[in-house]
């Protein structure tokens, strides 16, 4: 494609000062300043490229959300950054060390700290996610394989977990992270099982009991820890990424704990390329405090004690097409939702949504389904579903 080239050949300092460095990881991404393409960046703000250049990740959200600057295709954008290694230089050594020390120090995503997520994120109004979701209100991947809606994609994607389960009526089926329970209510309607969700979001057991009524499910305000009893099935969607790295190994003996010998286990979680123990500042701050995407040999090596892995499917490049329809249905009913939010929330949110599609896009990030059954516990060959 013509402007872009590969990472290893990035021009070196071609202007100078702290904006000069921007300016070239910019040159390499083929973004121009004030230029006319739709992934161009438009400057509002004479200090917008010096304030990236000091604050990295997080000067170059919050000068977003201030409107310093523009971009019509603000997912092109980043996955041209990223394409091009600028995720290398997204912190500077300062943020880097500092998160060093602090996950040395505490554990993040302690039975305290792990509500963080909920009250800042998920306990949002539910009538946000209610506009911008699709009816299941599934916040997690969808899969569009015959698909040509977000409806039908996150339709399939709850189908495919449940085939890959082997879901049987009958059966008991836990769901750690069960957000608004529109898996639960998919796999007790269509599979008839017996269910139990947890969540640690208020907002998201209240709507997901609603949801769930008349079905054989019960939705608990519950962290995985403290959970007893043993299931058929266990499945978590979109959880694991705020397990954190110092209790994968918790949550995996967890997980191996409350399934019975002969059941399966569905992990799916959105994944990092390489082990790493760095997490972007600025959604740490404004989207998913505390939150660490796992690598495959982490998940591997923590399940590793207690599972066999009968199944492992990549369908990451389908989350930049659910994320870019999240946008769109936000985009759609902000003229609803703008009474109860501000201009500089909408900027953060389509800001969130668009980079995140961007990532997906540069294949920077992964989105994986693995299947687990017990050491053991399993005689027959796995033939998963697709």
């Amino acid at each position: 494609m013509s402007g872009l080239h590969h990472p290893d050949s990035l021009p070196s300092h071609q202007h100078t000062g702290l904006a000069g460095r921007v300016h070239d990881v910019l040159d390499s991404a083929d973004i121009r300043i004030n230029g006319s393409r739709p992934w161009d960046m438009q400057i509002h703000h004479p200090r917008t490229l010096t304030r990236i250049a000091l604050q990295r990740s997080l000067g170059l959200g919050e000068s977003y959300m201030d409107g310093w600057w523009d971009c019509d295709a603000l997912d092109e954008l980043f996955r041209r950054l990223l394409r091009h290694g600028a995720n290398r230089i997204s912190q500077n050594l300062l943020q880097r060390g500092l998160q060093w020390i602090g996950q040395g120090l505490f554990n993040r995503q302690n039975l305290h700290r792990a509500k963080d997520v909920a009250l800042q994120h998920y306990d949002l109004d539910n009538s946000l996610f209610e506009a911008m979701l699709d009816p299941t209100m599934s916040y997690s991947c969808g899969y569009w394989q015959q698909a040509d809606t977000l409806a039908q994609a996150q339709r399939n994607k709850l189908d495919l977990i449940c085939r890959k389960l082997e879901l049987q009526p009958g059966m008991t089926l836990l769901d750690i992270g069960c957000g608004w329970g529109g898996l639960l209510e998919h796999a007790s309607r269509h599979y008839g099982v017996r269910g139990v969700g947890i969540t640690l979001s208020k907002e998201q057991a209240t709507l997901a009991t609603q949801r769930c009524a008349g079905h054989d499910v019960e939705i608990r305000l519950q962290d995985y820890r403290t959970l007893q009893g043993q299931f058929e099935r266990v499945v978590s969607v979109g959880m694991f990424e705020h397990v954190g790295r110092r209790n994968y190994s918790v949550f995996m003996a967890s997980c191996a704990q409350l399934l019975r010998p002969k059941g399966l286990m569905l992990l799916h979680t959105i994944g990092n390329n390489r082990t790493s123990h760095h997490h972007d500042p600025w959604i740490d701050k404004y989207i998913f405090p505390n939150g660490e995407l796992p690598s495959c040999a982490q998940i591997s090596r923590t399940a590793e004690p207690w599972f066999v892995a009968e199944d492992l499917h990549n369908f990451g490049a389908d989350y930049a097409r659910t994320l870019r329809a999240w946008d769109r249905n936000f985009v759609s009913a902000w003229p609803q939702l703008s009474g109860r939010y501000s201009a500089r929330f909408y900027r953060m949110w389509r800001y969130y949504l668009n980079a995140c599609a961007g990532a997906f896009q540069a294949r920077d990030l992964q989105l994986w389904q693995w299947v687990f059954s017990h050491t053991g516990g399993r005689q027959r060959v796995y033939t998963g579903a697709r």
